[in-house]
């Protein structure tokens, strides 16, 4: 069922959404100071390509730096990328068929805010 999921995932936007999140982690490691945010939209892109069945924890160790990092990327685009998702998994609750992808863009949009300190399993 995750597999299925997963192919309507894409055909209804989860290829759009990544390809979206990739152009812009290019686009921010074009600075040395842009890598790590660059590799955290890597990271959230891979994970709009196959949102069912992966789930995200916090990491262990988490310090100050990721703190830090995570308020920087609310102000470089995890406003606008959370406000996205909010919006399309709104979208997606009109219809019962919808729920699960608007679940998927809720559970992405908890994310897109503060990406640092998380890990993808």
């Amino acid at each position: 069922m995750k597999f299925l999921g997963n192919i309507i995932w894409l055909v209804f936007g989860g290829l759009e959404i990544a390809l979206e999140y990739l152009i812009a982690s290019i686009a921010m490691m074009v600075t040395i100071i842009g890598i790590p945010f660059g590799l955290q939209s890597i990271k959230l892109g891979l994970l709009a390509l196959w949102p069912f069945g992966s789930e995200v924890r916090k990491k262990e160790t988490t310090g100050c730096l990721n703190a830090g990092m995570n308020v920087l990327w609310f102000f470089v685009g995890g406003l606008w990328i959370w406000l996205s998702h909010i919006f399309f998994g709104v979208i997606f609750y009109i219809t019962i068929i919808g729920i699960p992808f608007g679940k998927q863009h809720f559970k992405l949009a908890r994310i897109a805010l503060t990406p640092f300190g998380r890990e993808v399993i």
